[in-house]
């Protein structure tokens, strides 16, 4: 599973999953450009990622933004010159009853979890047809295929929904032109979009009894990216999950 000398672009790099892979792909001998909306928390993620600067860009903003997106590859091409992987990490989750989304909820899911993808999809997707090869990785959720009466999330199953299957769209489309597309569908993981006191309620949702680590994650994204004759596939990392209860 070697990425020495590869380069990643990372949405939601400024913590949880996104940071705990690319902390992990530095450490393998990969560069590695970060995106996350805030430039503080961002920074300070870049510094904990690689210290020295030398693996690790950073461009801070809304990947919803067009002008942000195609930042973020330039950057990449510009200090690293090509990208190996796009892993699409960055999303949003709130559990609420149906009938109490609001509208602002609703744009909030639809920005980050569906435009936010297409965006930066989209530009790296034309890089890697011109390189002529690459590998998307998309985040989704096991609450899409198994949900679950104690956590009502539609808008959740709504927009990963649609990343799992554009991941098998995707993949088809670009099967025959050296640009893979996967996915990884994560349980309820220990990172920082949930609290500690919901941590119990939150494992018995997996029939193995307990949440999922962040270096599951990045294992499952490190197995997917040298797979190479595997593509249009979701890696479910989420305890039994899927598989029922």
């Amino acid at each position: 599973m070697s990425v020495q000398g590869k380069v990643f672009v990372i949405t939601g790099g400024s913590s949880g999953l996104g940071k705990a892979t690319a902390i992990e792909l530095v450490k393998r001998g990969a560069s590695v450009v970060i995106n996350g909306r805030r430039h503080q928390a961002l920074a300070a993620a870049a510094k904990e990622i690689d210290p020295t600067g030398k693996q690790v860009r950073r461009v801070a903003g809304d990947i919803a933004d067009p002008r942000i997106a195609q930042r973020l590859i330039d950057e990449a091409v510009s200090s690293y010159g090509h990208v190996d992987t796009l892993i699409n990490n960055a999303g949003i989750f709130m559990a609420k009853p149906f009938t109490d989304y609001t509208e602002d909820d609703l744009a909030t899911y639809l920005s980050t979890n569906v435009v936010g993808f297409f965006r930066v999809t989209q530009q790296a997707a034309a890089l890697m047809l011109r390189q002529g090869r690459g590998h998307i990785v998309n985040i989704t959720t096991s609450l899409v295929d198994q949900p679950s009466v104690n956590v009502p999330s539609v808008l959740a199953s709504l927009t990963k929904g649609g990343l799992k299957a554009a991941t098998k769209s995707l993949a088809i489309e670009y099967a025959s032109r050296g640009i893979r597309v996967n996915a990884v569908s994560p349980g309820a993981m220990k990172t920082p979009m949930h609290p500690l006191e919901a941590y119990d309620a939150l494992a018995k949702l997996h029939p193995m009894g307990r949440m999922g680590e962040e270096h599951e994650i990045v294992e499952a994204i490190l197995y997917l990216d040298s797979a190479d004759f595997v593509t249009g596939e979701t890696l479910y990392v989420d305890g039994g999950q899927n598989a029922g209860h």
